[in-house]
């Protein structure tokens, strides 16, 4: 039997019509769909493509065992996680070797800080499988700014807000245009970071870009916890005709 496909598929940052013409003929024609999501949530990969599915399409939903509960330091924390990989690999693979292609939703980009490359590394040399790029969400966040992120020749810099505070000070310091991703209970953390660096007046918090929820404020103004789909920037201000 020739094995089926499995698809990584981008879907870009949160907006069907953002979506590529190839990502969208893969949703809407997937037998199988398979998705991350935290356990109890609907998942925002399943809320993107909400109404898109065939009738007959079989949902498998990937349910993370740990989210914030433990420190990404803790050994357990990677260890509840390979496991969970592993597990959702080995469905995925029973799928195909049945003949049968499946389709992963993926938020942004699956290459870009996405759970599905750890599906791919696990399957890759198993069974066939293919990734569908998408716009990632800093793509997003940055348009919801209306502003370019960089000039001439800005270098960019893309953080996750979860390194230790002295990096972040460091490589915020050092670049000219700057992504911080990862931001949620680490806001109080980047903040103080941004400051140090003597970068405060330049930083924007976009909340859920290209969402019906979006939401642009200067960092000094953000009076909350981030939420998830959050990302800090910084545009640079280079060279330009």
């Amino acid at each position: 039997m020739t094995p089926g496909i499995i698809h990584g598929v981008g879907l870009g940052p949160g907006a069907q019509d953002l979506m590529s013409v190839r990502a969208d003929r893969l949703v809407r024609g997937a037998r199988h769909i398979a998705f991350f999501r935290k356990a109890g949530r609907s998942g925002q990969a399943r809320r993107i493509v909400d109404g898109m599915l065939r009738a007959d399409a079989t949902e498998f939903a990937m349910e993370y065992p740990v989210t914030t509960e433990i420190a990404t330091t803790d050994p357990s924390y990677n260890a509840h996680l390979s496991g969970f990989y592993a597990d959702c690999a080995r469905h995925l693979a029973k799928l195909s070797e049945a003949g049968e292609d499946v389709v992963v939703l993926c938020e942004g980009d699956p290459f870009f800080y996405g759970s599905f490359m750890h599906l791919h590394s696990r399957l890759t040399g198993i069974v066939p499988v293919r990734v569908v790029p998408g716009m990632t969400g800093m793509s997003g966040a940055w348009t919801a700014t209306d502003t370019p992120i960089t000039w001439g020749d800005d270098v960019l810099t893309v953080l996750t807000a979860t390194l230790p505070e002295a990096d972040l000070v460091r490589r915020i310091r050092d670049t000219d245009a700057l992504v911080v991703m990862k931001i949620g209970r680490h806001l109080d953390k980047l903040r103080r970071a941004v400051a140090a660096a003597g970068r405060e007046e330049g930083a924007w918090l976009v909340e859920h870009a290209a969402m019906p929820d979006q939401r642009v404020t200067r960092l000094c103004d953000a009076d909350r916890v981030a939420p998830y789909f959050s990302i800090l920037l910084i545009h640079g201000q280079g060279r330009r005709p």
